[in-house]
C-alpha cells in the first residue's frame, strides 16, 4: 500500500468513527442535549473536512469540494460554543451567536465569482491553480486569524471555569476541566500539523506534505476513539457552573470596603473553623460554598472572601484539608484498622480515589497507605 492509499484509509476510518460518534450523541437520551448536538455538529464538520482526502474517489463536484474547504471555518466556532455549553449550566444559543458564521459567509462570497458562478473550463482551471490564487490566500489568512481568536477564547473559558469551580464547589471531580483542556491541546497539535502542511504545500516536498496529512488524520482518529472511551468510562463526567458566578477577586475589594472590620473578620473565621470541626459539613461530597454559607449563617460572598482572600485558600482546598485531617484520624485509629483506604476516603467526603490521594499527599507528603503504616 502506497502513502496516498494509506492516507485515504486513515481518513475514511476517521470519518467513520466521527460520524458514528455524532449519531450516538444525537440519539442518546440525556439532559445535556445542547452540548451533545454542538459536539455532534463539530464532529460532522470535521468529518466533511477530512473527507476531502478521499472525496475524489466518489464525487467530482467542484461546488461540493468548495463547500468542504469553507466548512472548515465552522469547526472552531462550534468547538468554542461546545466548551461554553459544557462548562455553563445556563448556556443557550442566541441570535448573537450567528455572528460566528461571518468568516464562513465571507469566504463563500469571495469564491462566488471564480467558482460558484463559473462554468466548465473556467471552474476547472480555478481548481487547478486554486492554492496559488489570491482568494485562497485570503481564506488561509482568515482561517488562521479565526483559529487564534477561538483557541484563546477556549483557554480563557476553561481558566474562568476552573477558578470559579475551585472557589464554589468541593466535589473533587475535576475531570471535566482536565478532559476539555486535553481535548483543546490535541486540537492545537492537529492544527500545528495543518499549518506545517499548508507551508509545505508551497514547496517541492510532496512526500512530507502527504506524511503531515497522515499525522493530522491519525491524531484526529485517535482523538475520536479517545473521546468514545471517555464517554463510556465516565458517563457522569460533567459538573457545570452558573455563568453568572464571578471569581472572588471581582467583588472582593468592593465587599471589603463596604463593611466588616478586621475584628469582625477574625470572629467570622473562628466561627467558621469551629463549625467545620464540630458539625463536619465536609462529609457531604457535593458541598458547595452556597450550602456552607447557609449552614454557618454568613453571606455567601463574605464567606468566599474569607476563605479565598483571608485564609488564602480555594474553597476546594479549604474543605479538602478538613477531609484529609479526618482521614488521618481514621487511618491511625486502631478500631478502624479493618477499614480499607477506599472505605475511609468515602467516609470523609471524597468520591474519587485519585483526588483523595492527591489531596492527602499535598498535606502530608505521604500516600494514605504509607501514612497508616508509619
Amino acid at each position: 500500500m502506497d502513502k496516498l492509499s494509506f492516507l485515504e484509509v486513515i481518513a475514511a476510518m476517521a470519518v467513520f468513527v466521527s460520524l458514528l460518534l455524532a449519531v450516538f450523541l444525537l440519539t442518546v437520551k440525556t439532559e445535556r442535549k445542547l452540548e451533545n448536538r454542538l459536539f455532534a455538529a463539530f464532529l460532522i464538520i470535521n468529518a466533511i473536512d477530512i473527507s476531502g482526502l478521499f472525496m475524489h474517489l466518489f464525487v467530482d463536484s467542484y461546488n461540493l469540494k468548495a463547500f468542504k474547504i469553507s466548512a472548515y471555518l465552522l469547526v472552531m466556532p462550534l468547538f468554542y460554543l461546545y466548551v461554553n455549553a459544557v462548562c455553563y449550566s445556563d448556556f443557550t444559543l442566541k441570535r448573537k451567536h450567528l455572528l460566528h458564521l461571518i468568516p464562513f459567509i465571507i469566504v463563500n462570497l469571495i469564491l462566488v465569482p471564480k467558482l460558484y458562478l463559473a462554468e466548465g473550463a473556467a471552474k476547472e482551471q480555478f481548481f487547478t491553480t486554486m492554492w496559488n490564487s489570491p482568494e485562497m490566500l485570503v481564506y488561509q489568512l482568515i482561517g488562521e486569524l479565526q483559529y487564534f481568536f477561538y483557541i484563546v477564547g477556549v483557554f480563557l473559558v476553561l481558566k474562568k471555569y476552573r477558578k470559579i469551580y475551585l472557589e464554589n464547589y468541593t466535589n473533587p471531580n475535576t475531570l471535566l476541566y482536565k478532559w476539555l483542556s486535553q481535548l483543546t491541546v490535541i486540537f492545537l497539535v492537529i492544527h500545528v500539523c495543518i499549518i506545517l502542511k499548508n507551508i509545505v504545500r508551497y514547496t517541492q516536498h510532496r512526500d512530507l506534505f502527504i506524511w503531515l496529512n497522515i499525522v493530522a488524520g491519525t491524531v484526529f482518529l485517535l482523538a475520536a476513539c479517545w473521546f468514545i472511551l471517555k464517554a463510556l468510562n465516565y458517563p457522569e463526567l460533567f459538573r457545570r457552573i452558573d455563568s453568572t458566578l464571578q471569581p472572588t477577586k471581582d467583588f472582593a475589594e468592593t465587599l471589603e470596603t463596604e463593611n466588616k472590620t478586621d475584628e469582625t473578620k477574625s470572629i467570622q473565621i473562628e466561627q467558621l473553623k469551629n463549625f467545620m470541626v464540630e458539625k463536619e459539613p465536609f462529609l457531604e461530597p457535593s458541598l458547595t460554598i452556597q450550602e456552607l454559607a447557609d449552614q454557618v449563617n454568613i453571606p455567601v460572598r463574605e464567606l468566599s472572601v474569607l476563605i479565598n482572600h483571608h485564609l488564602n485558600q480555594h474553597f476546594f482546598d479549604f474543605v479538602n484539608e478538613y477531609r484529609v485531617k479526618k482521614a488521618m484520624t481514621l487511618l491511625k485509629d486502631p478500631t478502624k484498622k479493618e477499614y480499607t483506604v477506599l472505605e475511609i476516603l468515602y467516609e470523609v467526603g471524597f468520591n474519587s480515589k485519585s483526588s483523595f490521594h492527591t489531596s492527602f499527599k499535598k498535606y502530608t507528603n505521604q500516600t494514605p497507605t504509607a501514612y497508616r503504616n508509619s
